[in-house]
């Protein structure tokens, strides 16, 4: 697959996603630059905003297979990993698959399980195989998990730790629609759920080869700099306890990649950056003090680095190639 039919395919999940979800383009597109990135999504936001119906239209654009895990305080890692049981006829053990073993992953409400359960996800979101009993099970490609929580309610949660919430490419909010948003919500659902009719327009063939196309998009020397500045200087605010790590610094430029050949280009540019760097950095921040008033204080403070942080002024137009129609 060369970088044009990588973009055909971003264009169309993009197109065949907002059939269902209205109004949120910004967040679709982020969402399928953390695809693309080959990362995972944490969607954040209250009840009622369309986390899990975005997830859902996601995986309905593929052709893959896609499970749906409820977390409950109750749920145990070998009911997503699956388990080794005894097989009578056989007489010897057999591996049952859990629903870890999927293309896409939706865990719903992800901090209302137990932080045993919470941890059986660190290995299969970080190197993409599961280890039970011993046995290593490799998961297929593509391997994209997107989980859920609402932060307004935390009776009976537990917080996701920081090791957790850092195996997420990006943490993104929903938000509420607008007035003439929420109209066309309940004219487009009035009669059907669109969902139902949503059909793949993408294999998961097509998505692992965008994948490796998106790691080849073009990323100047300068801007390399650039996002390590970014995320040195979140190490260095006063605010700040624990900044962004250097795997913080590669998912800003796998994902700043993503971002660009989703936008039609095969170079990333340094508004690319800075369109991914709040979602990016911001659930990576440890703060000295407690929350503030306002806009969470972590995007705030990435806000104020970006705004901060030297811009290459490097031509980067003319640093590689010129834009795809």
């Amino acid at each position: 697959m060369n970088m044009q039919n990588a973009m055909d395919v971003a264009g169309r999940l993009c197109r065949n996603i907002e059939e269902v979800v209205v109004g949120k383009k910004e967040v679709i597109e982020l969402l399928l630059a953390s695809l693309l990135g080959n990362g995972h999504v944490l969607l954040e936001d209250v009840p009622g905003t369309g986390k899990t119906l975005l997830a859902k239209a996601l995986a309905r654009s593929l052709d893959g297979t896609f499970k749906r895990v409820q977390f409950t305080p109750d749920l145990l890692p070998s009911d997503l990993s699956g388990i080794n049981f005894y097989n009578q006829k056989n007489g010897d053990f057999e591996f049952r698959p859990g629903p870890l073993f999927t293309h896409v992953l939706l865990t719903d409400e992800i901090n209302r399980a137990t932080p045993r359960t919470q941890s059986s996800l660190l290995e299969c979101m970080e190197e993409r195989q599961v280890t039970i009993d011993g046995v290593t099970h490799k998961l297929e490609a593509p391997f994209f998990v997107m989980a859920t929580q609402n932060p307004i309610d935390n009776q009976g949660t537990f917080p996701l730790p920081e090791a957790q919430l850092d195996r997420f490419l990006m943490r993104i909010s929903m938000g509420y629609p607008t007035f003439e948003e929420g109209v066309d919500i309940l004219q487009r659902f009035r009669l059907r759920n669109p969902l139902e009719g949503l059909s793949p327009v993408a294999t998961c063939e097509e998505i692992a080869s965008a994948q490796r196309c998106a790691a080849e998009v073009h990323v100047p020397q300068d801007l390399l700099g650039y996002i390590v500045r970014i995320t040195e200087a979140t190490r260095k605010h006063p605010e700040v306890r624990l900044g962004a790590s250097p795997r913080a610094s590669g998912a800003l430029l796998r994902s700043s990649q993503g971002y660009a050949l989703l936008r039609g280009r095969d170079y990333v540019t340094p508004d690319d950056i800075k369109e991914v760097a709040v979602p990016v950095l911001a659930h990576r921040l440890l703060l000295r003090h407690g929350l503030k008033v306002g806009e969470s204080p972590e995007r705030a403070i990435v806000r104020q680095v970006l705004s901060e942080a030297e811009v290459p002024t490097e031509d980067l137009l003319t640093a590689k190639g010129k834009q795809v129609n």
